[in-house]
């Protein structure tokens, strides 16, 4: 099921309607029993079990810090060996302290030596880093043997747009409430997240259209199976991409464009660069035919060197929809006629938007939207969680290994992204749909050590394979 991410506006809206429905304190008390029931699996996965497990609660005011309390109190009733160090003892959830020593837990002054933490400092509704005084407690809390657990999200990060200013705790795992808040799937807060397991409060019926969406394994298999070829199809109907891509300088870069287009999602590939590139790729791709002629998406940029504007040029002129990678961003006019995928990374998009590349990595969701509008186009914008929006629809990708930062990794994706443009027509959807391919190729090809551009190349069809079957 798509994962799909909310601002917290949107949640706390569906969280008022709900409430409005139920009983007062029903909500937190779901959301207690779903995260003491993943802090039981983690201890259980960890030490054995909740029996006499040392937990520290981290409580902030308000509900956040009530959610952590009441989870609190139902470890202690398993036996558990739970304290509470708050954070602003005025500002306490009463409730839910009570809760707690109810059940035999009690407070504490200082952090104490615990098995796992529950972050539970701040909640949606706070904003930028955390206080001098929280951030104290955080760095003691870093120095424990300890499963760090977030309640909600991890306190300090920007849960809106996922961007980290200043202190925040890292979690090993965040057990969030009813929906994915945009900071848990975008980075660079998604970092802090760790493993992000989501619980059930009841709040699907009651939110809007989300803000940020990441793909499945099962929305990447449906979106293939719309376009798997039927008994009467034949190449020209599968789609043919173009790849003009490659110079005498960078021979490779053409060769591994047109490998990631070669994956068997178009019915042809269509070489049309410098003879340079043509030789190998008629060595190495047999199947691919060298020559101009008609095609359904063109693939252009990749390694172009000085020869990118005259082929971004060229290829706008046939008015098919268009992957424009590297070399080719920075001649891409204002306004493009014709549709697009835009493939930067950091440091391209900086080019192009005349920012520093540290302010992209600092906010890659809000330069990636403000390009697609500006340009008119999707963007694509590489990164550990890649970001792909048209301005108004966004996805975040979340397959991949950070070995995939590696030369070349960035052309298979642009052949890639080039051969599902000529078949789903959709250039949103196949940037999306590439990113995620390419990701599950690259895990795929490195098993968990390092991969190379090609290797993720070779990959792609194993994993279409595995998704057809």
């Amino acid at each position: 099921m798509t994962r799909r991410a909310y601002a917290v506006a949107d949640v706390r809206a569906a969280e008022q309607e709900l409430m409005a429905a139920l009983p007062p304190g029903v909500l937190m008390q779901r959301a207690a029993a779903g995260l003491a029931a993943a802090c039981a699996d983690l201890l259980g996965g960890s030490r054995g079990g909740v029996y006499g497990a040392r937990v520290l609660v981290l409580a902030g005011s308000g509900d956040n810090g009530g959610d952590a309390l009441y989870a609190g109190a139902r470890l202690a009733r398993r036996g558990a060996r739970v304290e509470a160090l708050l954070l602003s003892p005025d500002k306490v959830h009463a409730e839910g302290l009570a809760a707690l020593r109810a059940a035999g837990g009690r407070e504490v002054a200082a952090v104490s030596a615990a098995d796992l933490v529950l972050d539970g400092i701040v909640g949606i509704g706070g904003s930028g880093g955390l206080r001098p005084d929280a951030a104290d407690v955080w760095h003691r809390v870093q120095r424990l043997d300890a499963t760090v657990v977030a309640v909600d999200v991890p306190s300090g990060v920007g849960v809106d747009d996922g961007t980290v200013d200043g202190e925040h705790v890292d979690a090993d795992v965040t057990v969030t409430f009813g929906a994915y808040k945009v900071g848990l799937l975008a980075e660079p807060a998604a970092r802090a997240a760790g493993a992000v397991h989501l619980v059930d409060i009841g709040l699907t019926d009651h939110l809007p259209e989300p803000s940020l969406l990441a793909l499945t394994a099962d929305d990447v298999a449906e979106s293939l199976a719309d376009v798997a070829p039927g008994p009467g199809d034949h190449k020209y109907t599968r789609g043919v991409v173009g790849v003009a891509a490659g110079s005498a300088e960078f021979t490779g870069a053409g060769l591994l464009a047109t490998a990631g287009a070669s994956c068997g999602l178009a019915g042809m590939v269509r070489y049309d660069g410098p003879g340079e590139v043509a030789d190998l790729v008629r060595v190495r791709h047999p199947e691919v035919v060298v020559g101009a002629g008609r095609v359904q998406a063109w693939v252009v940029g990749s390694g172009g060197g000085g020869d990118a504007r005259a082929v971004l040029e060229r290829a706008r002129g046939d008015g098919v929809p268009l992957v424009v990678d590297a070399d080719a961003l920075q001649h891409v006019p204002a306004a493009l006629d014709v549709p697009a995928l835009l493939t930067p990374h950091a440091g391209e998009l900086a080019g192009v938007l005349g920012v520093e590349r540290a302010e992209i990595e600092a906010a890659p969701l809000r330069f990636a939207r403000d390009a697609a509008e500006r340009l008119g186009a999707v963007v694509l914008l590489k990164g550990n969680r890649t970001v792909i929006t048209d301005g108004d629809r966004t996805y975040v990708n979340t397959t991949g290994t950070p070995w995939l930062g590696t030369a070349g990794a960035g052309d298979v994706l642009a052949g890639l992204c080039g051969a599902l443009l000529a078949t789903l027509h959709d250039p949103l959807l196949a940037g999306a749909v590439g990113a995620w391919l390419h990701g599950a190729a690259a895990t795929l090809a490195g098993a968990g050590g390092p991969v190379v551009a090609g290797e993720v190349a070779t990959a792609l069809p194993q994993v279409l394979r595995e998704l057809s079957g």
